[in-house]
């Protein structure tokens, strides 16, 4: 009796080293090990426009073979400081970067490109850096073209409030710069308070509830992102799309609805996904030795009722 168990015992060792041995062996096992890895890192993904650009990415990396890390900044520039400071050291052969501030972001980044880990940009820049690509909208032509989705709306007359993002991010200076000389050419519309809400939909919501009680008479809102945007109408109640016209940008599908629906007067259309896919498609023509461009531009397009179904995700 003791001496079939021990057999037994035995035999199922065997069985376990062997299983162990196949696992080691598998194509699934190891497999990390083969290919380069590269760490995006977003400025956060508490927003529907940079999970599309996480999803643009991820579909890019696995069709080039590629270990994406993705790390989310929480909208933290020190966040994300320490998580490049980690993909520098932790093996990254190039890092993807959407800067949560492009001023914070320049020390970080500066860091990489000293040791030799090419750095590509994705949607915003880093300031006083020079990057290995930069991969973004025109958000200048974009401020420009909400500017006169705007003013086609309110039939070049009426008071407007302005929603800015975060400070300090290339994306809120070149919307809001494009949308300063877009609104130029409208005499009869005046700017009568600009604030931030940095790209956020519940901060917009109050911001806008007491702009709107300081300056009453407004007729129009343009907002930086869709998520302000949308925060805006939900303290505009029944006036949004009626006494009030609003302008998002992005084109997120909840932009996109409420475009269809008519809350919003436009949004301007960014493609996250692209700006994800074409962010890694540079990285990997990096990896294998090839030259990227220095910029790669992304259209942005002006969605209105009379096309929003074009855009439905």
């Amino acid at each position: 009796m003791k001496l079939s168990l021990s057999r037994t015992l035995a035999a199922a060792a065997t069985a376990a080293v062997l299983a162990t041995g196949l696992m080691a062996c598998s194509p699934g096992a190891g497999s990390e090990s083969g290919r380069d890895k590269v760490v995006l890192s977003l400025s956060t993904l508490n927003n529907p426009f940079f999970v599309e650009v996480r999803d643009g990415a991820q579909a890019a990396a696995a069709r080039n073979n590629i270990r994406l890390e993705v790390v989310d900044a929480q909208n933290d520039p020190a966040n994300q400081a320490n998580q490049l400071a980690n993909a520098q050291t932790g093996g990254a052969k190039v890092v993807i970067i959407n800067p949560v501030d492009s001023d914070a972001a320049a020390a970080p980044v500066t860091g990489l490109i000293k040791s030799s880990i090419p750095v590509i940009g994705v949607d915003r820049v880093v300031k006083d850096t020079t990057l290995k690509s930069m991969v973004a909208s025109d958000n200048v032509a974009g401020g420009r073209q909400a500017a006169k989705a705007l003013a086609d709306a309110l039939g070049g007359k009426g008071k407007v409030l302005l929603l800015q993002g975060v400070a300090g991010t290339s994306a809120s200076r070149d919307r809001g710069q494009g949308f300063a000389e877009g609104i130029k050419a409208y005499p009869g519309i005046k700017v009568v308070a600009q604030q931030s809400a940095n790209f956020d939909r519940s901060a917009a919501l109050d911001v806008t509830t007491n702009l709107l009680q300081a300056n009453p008479g407004v007729t129009g809102v343009f907002a930086e992102n869709d998520e302000m945007a949308l925060g805006a109408i939900q303290a505009l109640g029944a006036k949004a799309g009626n006494e009030v016209k609003v302008v998002g940008f992005d084109g997120t599908a909840d932009g996109v609805a409420a475009v269809k629906a008519g809350t919003f007067a436009a949004t301007i259309a960014q493609q996250p996904a692209k700006l994800g896919e074409l962010a890694v498609e540079q990285a990997a023509k990096v990896l294998k030795g090839d030259s990227v461009a220095a910029t790669v531009p992304v259209d942005v397009v002006t969605v209105t009722s009379a096309n929003a179904k074009e855009f439905v995700k």
